[in-house]
């Protein structure tokens, strides 16, 4: 089977073109830079086909046609976390996706889509609600789909994922009082796995909307104490931020360009992130990959113990 992923690339884009090629199938890897693929790709993937892919003008189904051209199955790991110029939330979340979804009907293809978790129409943010218009042009169209919505992602080279690593380590955790949402952080490896399982299903309509995530229910500060407890047994302190500086510091890494932290992640962090019905262990035939480790609890320095006297007598405890 020849797969075309688009966004083959990028963090997702990469484990679901690598969970493919272990599977015995070619793949096409669709990228708006193809000279600088190689650099981005593992050695493994360096010899895909490569097309230049630009989203953003691809809003019409006739101008997927010459893109799709002998590819049987198309994933959209797509996305972008901020606009740039003529790279906006309707054009490459929502338009684009909707004219794929056509072209794939017109061609017969089958079409991955992958989205989020926690999308609410009532949200303010533009990224959420591009989203939103995506799952339902794709559903109200005729292709044969799946919506993929993953919790969200731990793995190596993810630009969320290493600066979630990186604080984790920091002896203090800056925690939004309004990130009280549970999610189920994965391993991005799992979810190209069960993409690459996606693709070979065919005509199921019991598999349109899949929802994925790890095994593990945590809010954020609860995350963060996880992935320190992979290196640091030692708790860090926890600071709340005030909903409004909270809300004002998203802006201003908009603004900027500044780390994965933006208003429609703190709109996200509000509300549960985690699957009602977890299909990834149907998907992979076993558990997911364990994401952070639960922080142990500290142990006082000296333990009471009965002893023979009655009396409580401190005693230090021994060693394990």
């Amino acid at each position: 089977m020849r797969v075309m992923v688009l966004g083959g690339t990028g963090f997702i884009g990469r484990n679901v073109a690598a969970a493919l090629r272990a599977r015995g199938h070619s793949v096409v890897i669709g990228t708006r830079h193809p000279r600088r693929a190689l650099a981005r790709l593992p050695a493994g993937l360096r010899d895909c086909d490569l097309r230049e892919t630009h989203l953003e003008f691809l809003t019409t189904c006739y101008a997927w046609k010459p893109l799709l051209a002998g590819v049987g199955v198309v994933v959209n790991a797509v996305g972008i976390l901020r606009e740039r110029g003529r790279e906006t939330y309707d054009r490459v979340h929502n338009m684009a996706p909707a004219a794929l979804a056509a072209a794939c009907e017109r061609m017969h293809l089958r079409l991955i889509h992958v989205s989020a978790l926690g999308l609410r129409k009532q949200a303010l943010s533009g990224f959420i609600r591009s989203k939103i218009l995506a799952e339902r042009a794709i559903a109200a169209g005729g292709a044969d789909y799946s919506i993929v919505r993953p919790s969200l992602l731990d793995g190596e080279g993810g630009f969320g994922a290493e600066w979630i690593r990186r604080v984790a380590r920091w002896p203090v955790h800056f925690i939004p009082d309004e990130a009280l949402g549970r999610m189920a952080p994965m391993d991005v490896r799992n979810l190209g796995e069960a993409i690459a399982v996606l693709c070979e299903m065919r005509n199921r309509p019991d598999w349109r909307e899949v929802e994925l995530g790890g095994s593990a229910r945590r809010t954020m500060a609860e995350h963060l104490a996880s992935m320190r407890a992979l290196h640091d047994d030692r708790p860090a302190l926890r600071v709340g931020i005030p909903r409004f500086l909270a809300r004002i510091t998203a802006h201003v890494c908009d603004l900027a360009h500044f780390s994965p932290f933006s208003f429609g992640h703190l709109e996200l962090l509000r509300r549960d992130n985690a699957p009602r019905v977890n299909l990834l262990p149907l998907l992979l035939g076993r558990a997911p990959t364990p994401v952070g480790r639960e922080p142990r609890e500290l142990r006082p320095a000296y333990a009471f113990t009965a002893m023979p006297t009655g009396h409580q007598t401190p005693v230090p405890p021994s060693p394990q």
